[in-house]
């Protein structure tokens, strides 16, 4: 309602189509504008270009035509120019190498602790649907944020979740928002 209020256009769009239309997945060029679902996808473009420069097995002349290899591999689209393939990024021009794979850990992470916190605190998105953020931010001060300079971030993870850094909350997070979301 409030979005409605502030923005005639969706006056007539349907919460559910609105909530389809903005969690849509669908490959595309540029990281910044991925969906959840294939963004991790981009990072791992890049970083698999990054580690074949540095180990020396990609001269850097044949760098774009790698990216849109990748791109067509994975993706399964491929850029027309260098804007929008292996120029998009502010990150390699600025010196910035290894960095991508932090956004990657940064989703781990955050799937893994929200499950834990979940698994305590009990189901959290009819909160947030309420509007009420704060056992969660409670939650996520005193095991993540009051900790956080304490330990790396992979001792923080074991010790907020029990467990080591894992793939699967993150992937059960997609498979249950998105068989939710498309019916699948």
């Amino acid at each position: 309602p409030r979005a409605k209020e502030h923005f005639p256009s969706l006056r007539d769009v349907a919460l559910e189509d609105f909530h389809r239309a903005i969690n849509a997945v669908e490959p595309s060029l540029i990281r910044v504008e991925a969906d959840e679902v294939t963004y991790n996808l981009h990072i791992l473009v890049r970083l698999e270009l990054e580690l074949s420069l540095f180990r020396g097995e990609l001269a850097l002349e044949d760098l774009p035509g790698a990216w849109a290899e990748k791109y067509r591999a994975y993706l399964g689209v491929a850029p027309r120019d260098y804007k929008d393939g292996v120029m998009q990024d502010v990150h390699w021009s600025g010196g910035l190498f290894g960095y991508f794979p932090t956004y990657t850990l940064g989703n781990l992470y955050a799937a893994q602790f929200f499950a834990k916190a979940q698994e305590e605190l009990g189901p959290l998105e009819p909160l947030f649907a309420r509007g009420e953020f704060r056992p969660f931010l409670d939650w996520s001060r005193t095991k993540i944020h009051a900790e956080g300079s304490r330990y790396r971030p992979r001792v923080l993870v074991e010790r907020v979740t029990g467990a080591p850094l894992s793939e699967r909350p993150f992937l059960t997070y997609l498979e249950g928002k998105y068989t939710a979301l498309y019916g699948l």
